[in-house]
C-alpha cells in the first residue's frame, strides 16, 4: 500500500476507534449520569453533545475517503452531498462506505448536528413519540429517537467500514 493509502487506512482506523468510544459513551451516560439525573432538558445536553460528536466523527471518515478518491463535493450542500456519495459503489474506483439502508439514520444525525450547531437551542426533550417532519426549534423532541438511530446504524456502519478496510488492503 502506498503512503497515501496507508495514511487513509490509519485515519479511518483511528476514527473508527473514536466512533466506538463515542457510541459506548452514549450508553454509559444513559446508564450512569442520565439514570442518576433523570431525563431532563439539562441532562439531554449530555447526550446531544455525544450525538453531535458521533456524526462528526463518522463524517470525518467519509470526508477522508472522499478526498482520497473523489475530491468533488457540492460546496453549497457538501455535508449532505458527502453522505450521499458514501452510499455509492463507484465501479473501478471504490466501494461504498455506507450501506444504503444505513443512510437514513445517518441523515437524521446529520440534520440534528446541523440543528444543534446553528440554532443553539437548549430546550431538548427526551420524548421521541412527538417526532416531527419539520425541524422546529422548540421543543426538540428527538433525543431518544436519535439514540435509537445511533444504536441501529452503528453495527451496519462498522460492517461497511470493515469491507472498505478490506478493499484498501487489497489495493496495496
Amino acid at each position: 500500500m502506498n503512503a497515501a493509502k496507508s495514511e487513509l487506512a490509519a485515519s479511518i482506523r483511528q476514527n473508527r476507534e473514536l466512533l466506538e468510544t463515542i457510541r459506548s459513551s452514549i450508553d454509559d451516560a444513559l446508564d450512569q449520569e442520565i439514570a442518576q439525573l433523570g431525563k431532563t432538558a439539562r441532562s439531554a445536553l449530555i447526550i446531544a453533545g455525544l450525538l453531535e460528536n458521533y456524526y462528526t466523527c463518522a463524517e470525518s471518515i467519509f470526508l477522508r475517503i472522499s478526498q482520497y478518491f473523489e475530491n468533488s463535493l457540492d460546496s453549497e450542500r457538501w455535508h449532505a452531498d458527502l453522505l450521499q456519495k458514501m452510499t455509492l459503489d463507484i465501479e473501478g474506483v471504490r466501494p461504498r462506505a455506507v450501506a444504503p439502508q444505513d443512510e437514513p439514520a445517518l441523515r437524521e444525525l446529520l440534520r440534528f448536528r446541523h440543528f444543534k450547531r446553528n440554532y443553539f437551542d437548549l430546550d431538548y426533550d427526551w420524548d421521541s413519540a412527538r417526532r416531527r417532519r419539520v425541524w422546529s426549534r422548540s421543543p426538540w423532541p428527538r433525543i431518544d429517537f436519535l439514540v435509537k438511530k445511533v444504536r441501529q446504524v452503528h453495527p451496519g456502519l462498522e460492517r461497511s467500514l470493515d469491507r472498505f478496510d478490506g478493499f484498501l488492503r487489497d489495493l496495496g
